[in-house]
């Protein structure tokens, strides 16, 4: 039985290309006006800035925002580490997200199942909320963790096992929805059932072997979970 849902944000909620494809190139050409090379900063990123393409390893897809600013901080030079973090965080904010599906109608539709929802995202909690206040469902969530929150960043589960407790719902009655490895790990690690969409960089292939199920989208987690619960 399913009755509780944690999501990843980036490429599960929101269209990972469209929506940091342009946070991406904004971060490079900021910090090349600063002095940096934005050659080594788009290699450091796995970003193409002309195609508008991730590579497939790029450490935006799955690390946390600080992980991300150690990696970009030695080709920035003469700006603070915490100075980045901070820029990172505003531009994150201000980043415009891409839903993957119809947000409101299908994360509605979960909850009118009797499901709680929770979010847990590598990104930080300000703008996770921000994202979600913009796009109109911040308040269909009962629980939204980023990597800043307390518990930690994907894959290890203590964003996970701190939605359980929370909502008061066992692991092994919820399920991750995740569009990475990281996710599925997560996931897994916490006792929970694993969920991959196919909404951002991976696919089926790196997904599966990780995953419960792979969907299309999250678009089509109800019809999964009332099969589960029928079963």
């Amino acid at each position: 039985m399913i009755d509780a849902v944690i999501f990843d944000k980036d490429g599960t909620l929101f269209d990972f290309r469209a929506s940091w494809g342009g946070w991406t190139d904004r971060l490079i050409g900021e910090l090349a006006a600063m002095g940096a090379d934005a050659a080594a900063l788009s290699a450091v990123l796995g970003y193409d800035r002309q195609r508008a393409e991730f590579a497939p390893d790029s450490p935006v897809i799955a690390m946390t925002t600080p992980e991300i600013a150690d990696l970009v901080h030695p080709h920035v030079p003469g700006l603070p580490l915490t100075a980045l973090n901070d820029r990172m965080n505003a531009l994150a904010q201000s980043a415009p997200m891409a839903p993957a599906v119809p947000l409101r109608a299908v994360l509605q539709g979960l909850r009118d199942r009797g499901l709680v929802l929770g979010l847990a995202t590598n990104d930080t909690e300000e703008p996770a909320r921000a994202h979600l206040e913009r796009a109109g469902v911040l308040d269909l969530f009962a629980f939204v963790a980023g990597c800043d929150s307390g518990w930690g960043g994907k894959p290890a589960p203590g964003q996970l096992l701190a939605f359980s407790a929370s909502v008061g719902v066992a692991p092994g009655r919820a399920v991750m929805v995740g569009d990475s490895r990281h996710d599925m790990e997560a996931g897994r690690a916490a006792g929970m059932a694993t969920a991959a969409v196919l909404t951002g960089i991976a696919g089926a292939g790196e997904l599966a072997p990780h995953a419960d199920v792979v969907l299309p989208d999250i678009a089509a987690l109800g019809d999964w979970i009332d099969a589960r619960r029928a079963a």
